[in-house]
């Protein structure tokens, strides 16, 4: 590895830097950074967003979806993104589960 690529590295966010030293090349990590950044949107989307409608609709919404998903992989390489996915996603289950907690003790009342 040359001296600019280590610069470079150190620069990255936690997450991209670890899946860019774990892989065994440049172009699989961002394979993989990019299907992390879209599954852990998806999962943001679902939790919080998400509403009963047809499944064509999914297909669409999902599909500009990934296209986001294709922009926020250029900045998740040193901007903290899919940390703040993480964080965004572990909010929206703590919010869930304490509703259903919610909604089970005032549905035995």
């Amino acid at each position: 590895m040359k001296l600019e690529d280590s610069d470079v590295i150190e620069s990255m966010s936690g997450i991209s830097r670890f899946i860019y030293e774990m892989m065994p090349s440049f172009t699989s990590a961002g394979y993989v950074l990019l299907a992390l950044v879209f599954l852990l949107s998806a999962l943001v989307y679902k939790l919080g967003f998400a509403r009963k409608i047809k499944p064509w609709q999914n297909l669409v919404i999902y599909a500009f979806l990934f296209l986001g998903c294709l922009i926020l992989t250029f900045l998740a390489f040193f901007l903290p993104i899919a940390e703040g996915l993480i964080v965004a996603a572990l909010i929206l289950i703590i919010y869930r589960i304490r509703r259903m907690n919610e909604h089970k003790e005032n549905s035995t009342v």
